[in-house]
């Protein structure tokens, strides 16, 4: 049971850091919290079920569709929310308000648009049939999800580290004023941040079926709870942090629900009271906030 655990634990770990990395991208460069971070994976969600079922479009097609329609939408989006926002005195707290009727509007929307039934996709859209890893079974849809996952999470520590935009992307996380004392259009990267942070939501919606079981447009706001607790444990804003966050927090998960199924609905909230309680900065602390 334990070996079984550890293995779901790290493939659920390589999703979930997919699911938090958006989120803590767009805080690292705006320090801003996009509570609408869930509903959007919600949306990524949706897409894929109906391009699956309407389209016939496998969802590892439909994965670029999605995450390139996603960062399309939320140029203009940026362009009219956040630049008066991010002028604001207090941005990180009114931004807690914006998001927050972002995040209802979505829902509202989503729910008479899409009804409130749950819905799902078979896993055979996907991989059929199991695969081992640890010497355990684990369902290949889970096996996918978490390698296009680490395709996802690789190309974008490649792009942070090794491209011209990532370097200063993580100068402006660094320090937004020597950033831009330094000429770095801090409007232009911020767009494109929130951008690739709202692809990432939408790329992770698209696997959340497999992940999580079904899907309801009522389901961003507990998204918001796992994506916060991967983010948290890992270093807000620390991008990269997040990967480790997602492996603590899917390890985790996957024993809570072996040893203590009754509890593991709480784990979230454990996690965030205990790393906030003893250790505000994160497991990793300040080590990836410039990395």
């Amino acid at each position: 049971m334990l070996l079984h655990a550890l293995a779901g634990g790290l493939v659920y770990g390589c999703y979930f850091a997919l699911l938090g990395l958006g989120l803590n991208l767009v805080f690292g460069v705006m320090r801003i919290v996009n509570l609408a971070h869930g509903d959007l994976i919600m949306l990524g969600a949706m897409a894929a079920y109906f391009l699956y079922h309407l389209a016939g479009l496998s969802p590892l097609w439909a994965a670029p569709l999605v995450a390139g329609g996603f960062f399309l939408l939320a140029l203009p989006l940026y362009a009219a929310l956040l630049p008066r926002l991010l002028a604001a005195r207090e941005a990180e707290m009114l931004s807690f308000t914006l998001f927050f009727g972002l995040q209802q509007i979505i829902e509202a929307l989503a729910a008479i648009a899409f009804g409130p039934s749950e819905r799902s996709l078979p896993a055979r859209s996907l991989a059929a049939g199991p695969i081992v890893l640890l010497g355990q079974s684990v369902p290949k849809s889970w096996a996918f999800s978490a390698l296009v996952a680490v395709i996802a999470i690789g190309l974008f520590y490649l792009s942070l580290h090794h491209t011209r935009l990532g370097l200063f992307t993580r100068a402006v996380m660094a320090s937004p004023e020597e950033a831009a004392a330094s000429g770095i259009d801090l409007s232009r990267i911020s767009a494109i941040a929130f951008g690739l942070g709202v692809a990432l939501a939408g790329l992770a919606g698209v696997f959340a079926p497999f992940m999580l079981g079904s899907v309801t447009p009522a389901m961003g706001a507990s998204l918001n709870l796992v994506a916060f607790a991967t983010v948290v444990v890992g270093s807000l804003g620390a991008p990269l942090g997040t990967i480790f966050g997602g492996l603590v927090y899917g390890v985790g998960l996957l024993l809570m629900q072996t040893y203590f199924s009754t509890w593991a609905d709480l784990l979230p909230d454990l996690l965030l009271i205990a790393i906030l309680l003893f250790r505000p900065s994160g497991l990793l602390g300040r080590r990836l906030r410039v990395a």
